[in-house]
């Protein structure tokens, strides 16, 4: 999630806004669940601080739901993206997401994605392209180029791929839930 904050930050930066992103590694013990923040604004960012109320939670492992409290602060007119092929209730989050606005919840299976691209089961870069429907926060196009600007050659393609593959999954599932 270090390297999804950083291509994130990168984005909107592209995209001529400010941006700031740092990870939080906690007890900082081998395989210990990591945090990554990213801060996008239309103003300098003067702040250092954790976010505190995120507007947005990218999930990469959805087998921490339970296991950390990943919703913390999470705002009631927030985004929330999982890395998961099962639903809400199948994550046993149906009672949770009742308490938000449903058409800014969605589920990606970017590991999948990931592993079918590029070869790895590495969703970041996957993610960010779920997040660019999702949110509109970024565009696709500012997620590519961040994408080709880290990484080189057939793994920069593989990861573009999957990255748009995840932006028209979301869409798609988007506008299915705009028909229902």
């Amino acid at each position: 999630m270090v390297t999804a904050a950083e291509l994130l930050s990168v984005a909107a930066f592209l995209e001529g806004r400010h941006a700031q992103a740092f990870p939080s590694f906690g007890s900082e013990r081998t395989g210990a669940p990591v945090v990554a923040y990213c801060r996008i604004s239309d103003q300098p960012i003067r702040t250092r601080e954790p976010i505190i109320e995120p507007h947005a939670v990218i999930i990469q492992d959805p087998t921490l739901l339970h296991q950390v409290p990943v919703f913390d602060g999470l705002r009631s007119d927030g985004y929330l993206l999982i890395n998961s092929s099962r639903s809400f209730d199948e994550l046993g989050l149906g009672d949770f997401v009742e308490q938000y606005r449903r058409e800014q919840l969605q589920v990606v299976p970017a590991t999948v994605f990931a592993v079918q691209l590029i070869g790895r089961p590495v969703p970041n870069a996957v993610l960010l392209g779920g997040f660019a429907a999702l949110t509109g926060a970024v565009s696709l196009e500012s997620v590519v180029a961040a994408i080709r600007g880290r990484f080189a050659g057939s793994l920069a393609e593989a990861n573009v791929a999957a990255a748009q593959q995840a932006f028209e999954f979301v869409h798609a599932e988007r506008e299915e839930f705009q028909r229902a």
